[in-house]
């Protein structure tokens, strides 16, 4: 059974909207039956017939298509709604959809705000509708064997925890070039009050909490914005403390020239470690002081059933970051599946970010910003 899949935004053009559907393509979960690729009609409707959808579901507005698709007979109408907007066209759609009885994937960060975010968990909370938010990163196995791993005691208590996220391509003013990616990710009005911090800060934020099963409890943060005329930080890094007490440092900057896009993170225990980065995605490295590091691979037959039921292919072929936004996809496709047929989803295909995750990420970009431009050493995380 396919589910019947409509995205808003993501048009001709649009880097992200790509990404989404051909994550939605890997398993042959979904069928992409409708859409509102765009705020301009005419290039919405010049997507759809590119993408070969019928001319009259490819709709001028997210307000025509949640409208008109709810008035289809229920074998035709869409079911999940994919949603790959800026950041500040996430939260009316996102409520819309829901409130009209569809399911919800969401590209992060969440919303414009932290006070929408709040409002979209109420949304959420009263719906019997599933959302999923694509922080990418959860996806890939040996992330989640990461975490399965730490959950287990492997590296005993965590207390030390480096997360980076470095990036060079807005290195230069490249949003005064006609950069269509660099511009929105640039204003305040369309990313909100974070750059850097809210675009890839967010992504190490979910990757620490996510990996750790911890949160963060305080934070002191130093934000920067290094390239002269931008209105929003390219460059930061973050002092935390965790519920458990253990401390994390965390760098997101988009001005290290040279990088592309190489986000790592370690965690260290009371008897060993754990390090993973997404150059060498496949890979998991597992520490201790009493014996040589072991290099564990995705695919092997000693993993846990978590990174198993994200894995593809056989050890030694290489998945990376379209298959770890697919196995959102998957993971969500199944959970959906499990409600119409009355079943009871399988852990692993529980695992996907959810609501919690992008009201926390807001949070962490609010209090992050707020830290960088105070004169107080640390404050409170929060939410």
């Amino acid at each position: 059974m396919k589910l019947k899949l409509g995205m808003i935004g993501g048009g001709q053009g649009a880097f992200i909207g790509a990404v989404h559907r051909i994550a939605a393509r890997i398993d042959d979960d979904y069928e992409l039956v409708c859409g509102a690729f765009s705020s301009d009609p005419e290039k919405s409707k010049a997507s759809g017939v590119a993408l070969g959808l019928s001319p009259d579901r490819a709709y001028s507005s997210y307000k025509e298509l949640i409208e008109k698709e709810k008035q289809l007979p229920a074998d035709q109408r869409v079911q999940v709604i994919s949603i790959v907007t800026p950041n500040h066209v996430h939260f009316e759609p996102t409520k819309m959809a829901l409130e009209n009885g569809f399911h919800v994937i969401l590209d992060k960060p969440m919303t414009f705000s932290l006070a929408e975010a709040k409002e979209l968990e109420k949304v959420v909370k009263a719906s019997d509708k599933l959302f999923c938010l694509t922080h990418t990163y959860t996806g890939y196995p040996m992330v989640k064997e990461a975490r399965q791993l730490v959950k287990a005691g492997k590296i005993g208590a965590v207390r030390k925890i480096y997360v980076e996220y470095p990036q060079g391509w807005l290195s230069t003013f490249l949003e005064g070039n006609d950069n269509k990616q660099a511009a929105w990710r640039t204003d305040p009005g369309k990313s909100g009050i974070a750059g850097a911090m809210g675009d890839i800060g967010t992504h190490a934020f979910n990757l620490l909490e996510y990996v750790t099963g911890l949160q963060v409890t305080q934070l002191c943060a130093d934000i920067n914005i290094v390239v002269e005329g931008r209105k929003l930080d390219d460059d930061g890094a973050v002092l935390l403390k965790l519920n458990n007490g253990a401390s994390a440092v965390l760098t997101a900057t988009q001005i290290a020239a040279g990088e592309e896009n190489n986000v790592k993170i370690r965690v260290y225990g009371e008897t060993g470690g754990i390090e993973w980065e997404q150059w060498d995605a496949n890979t998991l490295k597992v520490k201790s002081n009493e014996k040589p590091m072991e290099i564990w691979r995705t695919g092997a037959g000693y993993v846990s059933s978590f990174a198993t039921h994200n894995t593809r292919t056989p050890g030694g072929h290489p998945e990376g970051y379209l298959e770890a936004f697919a196995n959102l996809y998957h993971n969500f496709a199944l959970s959906i599946k499990a409600g119409i047929e009355g079943t009871t989803a399988a852990p692993e295909a529980l695992d996907f970010p959810g609501i919690e995750d992008g009201v926390r990420g807001m949070a962490f970009i609010e209090n992050v910003i707020a830290s960088g431009k105070s004169a107080i050493k640390w404050t409170k995380f929060n939410v």
